[in-house]
């Protein structure tokens, strides 16, 4: 690969790849011979010039989409060569995390819960559904999410309430409410402040370390060094930077990610 990028760690065992995949949309290419993975218990940043392909990459990882070439792989399988029920059993091992928090109407507590309704069994969903006119007991899972994002005295509250930072915090809460192994993080504090951007990224350390990988696409370089175990550098579609994230930002081999990373404009 151009720049001195190695194919490092492209099929992890018993992680989340892809692998030299291709993607665009209305002839236009936007992805160009992608090889990358995420493990367990590690967290991949993103960065990036906009409009490079970094949520049209995350949209791949996330099963939104099927690449035009190349492959994404779940355990060392591709996952668009499975059955669409296993392909529906591996997406929901995978959380996502918008730029937007997309939250449904209604308390913080209903955003929450909802992964865990979706997944019961029909029967087990009525009687759950039954009580909603009357007490509804916390559900543990629910209260630890929202612990975890420091708004577990906040679960009665309705989600017009809350304020951006607040409602991003939800937004994260729901997305590992139902236990994922992978958790994928479009842009997730780039409209937040100090105090709900910290918020966040503990709550991303908490993650990787209940063994949660973790990738997150952010135009903040020093929240990917803050965050981040390994940084790839993405420009015009490909990976031109990949490795440890002290060495691309110290030392990295192509001189377009050096550029990028010291502020030029490149593109």
């Amino acid at each position: 690969m151009k720049g001195g990028v190695t194919n490092q760690a492209v099929t992890v065992a018993d992680g989340l790849a892809l692998s030299g995949v291709y993607h665009g949309f209305d002839d236009t290419d936007v992805l160009t011979d992608v090889s990358l993975a995420v493990g367990r218990e590690e967290v991949l940043a993103i960065i990036g010039p906009s409009g490079t392909g970094k949520t049209t990459l995350l949209g791949l990882l996330s099963l939104f989409d099927d690449p035009d070439e190349g492959t994404v792989e779940f355990g060392g399988e591709d996952v668009w060569s499975l059955s669409e029920r296993e392909r529906l059993n591996v997406r929901r091992q995978i959380g996502m995390v918008f730029q937007e928090p997309h939250l449904f109407d209604g308390s913080v507590r209903r955003n929450v819960r909802y992964p865990l309704d979706i997944r019961r069994p029909w029967a087990d969903r009525i009687r759950n559904w039954l009580p909603r006119f009357g007490h509804r007991s916390a559900n543990p899972v629910v209260t630890e999410q929202l612990e975890l994002v420091g708004l577990d005295d906040a679960a009665s509250r309705h989600v017009s309430s809350l304020s951006g930072g607040e409602a991003q915090r939800v937004a994260f809460a729901r997305a590992l409410s139902y236990d994922p192994e992978f958790l994928l993080l479009d842009e997730p504090t780039s409209d937040l402040d100090p105090r709900n951007t910290a918020v966040i990224e503990d709550a991303i350390e908490t993650a990787r370390s209940r063994g949660v990988g973790v990738v997150i696409a952010t135009h903040d370089m020093h929240q990917a060094e803050r965050v981040a175990d390994r940084t790839a550098v993405m420009l015009d579609g490909s990976i031109i930077e990949h490795g440890p994230t002290q060495q691309v930002f110290d030392d990295p081999t192509d001189r377009r990610a050096r550029k990028f990373i010291d502020g030029e404009l490149i593109y």
